[in-house]
């Protein structure tokens, strides 16, 4: 699949899920994708009045939960290039009542803002659906600041013997038959672990932060490898 074609099939998968994909997340994930961003988010250690985007922010959770540290006296934004994640995410928003977040329609591969705007650049649980996984690191890297940080939290390969072939078990055959019973969308679903498959693993994508020029780059893994958090910092000179 060529990255045109990988970016128009990604778009119809999640414009084809939006309304269940909170659902499905903390079901697939037996609900450790929120134990997972609430370890990120104590990294990232976001203080009152700084500035953050969310790059493929989907439904708004990260976002908001950045927009919470930020404060009111801060600047968040929430990008994506699905209207319908955007459209749900927008009413997450209106209920907490954040204007100083800002939903965003546009694609993660060219970010619509100048270099060095914001002090973090986040990306949850997409990073294995973009085009170009480099290009996107990059341009993240672009739009912090000196010294600002890019951070990548997604689903990686299990290290833990006999836990991984229970997992990869539960990922390739379970999971796709979840998404048909509880969502009505088996392909959308099959593409998950298809997704993963020739994902770089924690420590290759460790390299790719370094390429796209970040420093001090961190790696946490978390239940044992299913999902990892990859923290970087873009050099002050």
């Amino acid at each position: 699949m060529n990255k045109q074609s990988k970016e128009q099939f990604v778009h119809q998968v999640f414009e084809s899920i939006a309304d269940k994909y909170d659902m499905m997340n903390t079901l697939l994930s037996f609900r450790r994708h929120k134990a997972w961003r609430k370890f990120a988010m104590k990294k990232l250690n976001v203080q009152p009045g700084q500035s953050a985007i969310d790059v493929c922010c989907g439904t708004g959770d990260w976002a908001i939960a950045l927009a919470e540290k930020t404060g009111r006296e801060g600047r968040v934004v929430g990008l994506d290039f699905s209207q319908k994640m955007l459209e749900i995410a927008k009413q997450k928003k209106s209920d907490k009542q954040y204007d100083h977040l800002k939903l965003v329609h546009g694609n993660a591969m060219s970010l619509p803002y100048e270099d060095h705007t914001f002090d973090y650049a986040t990306i949850g649980f997409a990073l294995r659906n973009v085009p170009d996984i480099h290009q996107v690191l990059t341009e993240m890297t672009r739009v912090v600041k000196p010294g600002g940080v890019v951070a990548s939290l997604e689903l990686s390969k299990p290290v833990w013997p006999g836990f991984k072939q229970l997992y990869y078990l539960y990922f390739n055959r379970l999971l796709p038959f979840l998404g048909k019973v509880f969502a009505n969308r088996y392909e959308q679903y099959s593409w998950l672990p298809e997704s993963l498959k020739h994902f770089p693993d924690s420590q290759e994508l460790g390299r790719m932060f370094e390429t796209a020029g970040l420093e001090r780059v961190e790696i946490y893994l978390l239940t044992g490898g299913v999902a990892a958090l990859h923290i970087g910092y873009k050099p002050r000179s």
